[in-house]
C-alpha cells in the first residue's frame, strides 16, 4: 500500500528539522568563530599587514588568512601578557600602566567598573557562587533558581532585623544581569545540583534539567 502525500510531507518536514537541529549548534559555533576572528584579525591586521609586502597586501581573497593569522598572533601576545604577569617584573610594568590609566579623570571610573565586572566573573572567584537554592519570587507561590552568594551580615543585613541570606537570581537566556535579594533563611530552599548545573538549566531556560538523584531533603547549613 502507497504512502499517502500528507504522511510524506510529515515525514519530510520532521526530518528536514531534525537535520537541521543536528546542525545548529555546528553552525552556530562556525558563525561565533568567524565573528571572534573578524573582531581580532579586523581590528589588529592593518598592524601585521605593514610589515608584508605590498603584492600580498593587495589580494582580498587573503583577508580571511590574515585575519586568522593577526588572531593568533593576539591570543599569543595575551597568553604571553597573562605569563610574564607571573614574575615581578611583569607585576611592576602592570602597576606603572594601572596608575597611569587610574590618573586619567574620567577613563579611570569606567576602568575601575569593568574591572570590578571581570574580577567578579573570574575563574580566581569561582567560589562567589556556593550554592543553587530556590526562592519565591516575584510573589509567594512562585520559584525562581538563585545561587547563595553570602552569608555574611553587612548593614543591609542587620537592619533587616531578620536572619537573611544574600541570593542572586539571574535572568535567563541572559545570566549576567539579575537581581539581589536579601532572603530569610527559612524561605531559601537549597538544591542539590551544582553550580554549574544551576547555570545550564537557567542559560536553556528550563530546557536542560539536571537529574536529581537526592534520597533526603536538602538543608542549608546553619
Amino acid at each position: 500500500m502507497a504512502d499517502h502525500p500528507d504522511s510524506r510531507l510529515i515525514s519530510f518536514r520532521n526530518s528536514f528539522f531534525t537535520g537541521l537541529l543536528l546542525l545548529a549548534p555546528l553552525v552556530v559555533t562556525l558563525w561565533a568563530l568567524r565573528g571572534i576572528i573578524e573582531l581580532f584579525g579586523g581590528t589588529f591586521r592593518p598592524l601585521f599587514l605593514y610589515y608584508l609586502p605590498a603584492w600580498l597586501q593587495e589580494r582580498p581573497a587573503l583577508n580571511l588568512v590574515w585575519d586568522i593569522i593577526a588572531t593568533v598572533i593576539v591570543v599569543l601576545l595575551i597568553t604571553g601578557l597573562g605569563y610574564l604577569s607571573r614574575y615581578f617584573f611583569g607585576k611592576y610594568l602592570w602597576s606603572i600602566t594601572e596608575r597611569a590609566v587610574q590618573s586619567i579623570p574620567g577613563v579611570n571610573a569606567f576602568y575601575n567598573t569593568v574591572k570590578q565586572i571581570v574580577e567578579t566573573f573570574s575563574t580566581h572567584k569561582r567560589d562567589l557562587f556556593s550554592k543553587v537554592v530556590m526562592v519565591e519570587f516575584p510573589r509567594q507561590g512562585m520559584w525562581v533558581i538563585g545561587f547563595l552568594t553570602s552569608q555574611a551580615r553587612g548593614e543591609a543585613q542587620i537592619k533587616t532585623g531578620a536572619d537573611v541570606l544574600s541570593i542572586f537570581v539571574p535572568t535567563a537566556p541572559n545570566p549576567t544581569s539579575g537581581f539581589l535579594l536579601l532572603v530569610p533563611r527559612s524561605d531559601v530552599v537549597e538544591l542539590e545540583m551544582s553550580v554549574g548545573e544551576g547555570m545550564k538549566m537557567i542559560i536553556s531556560g528550563g530546557a536542560v534539567i539536571p537529574p536529581w538523584p537526592a534520597t533526603k531533603p536538602p538543608v542549608l547549613p546553619p
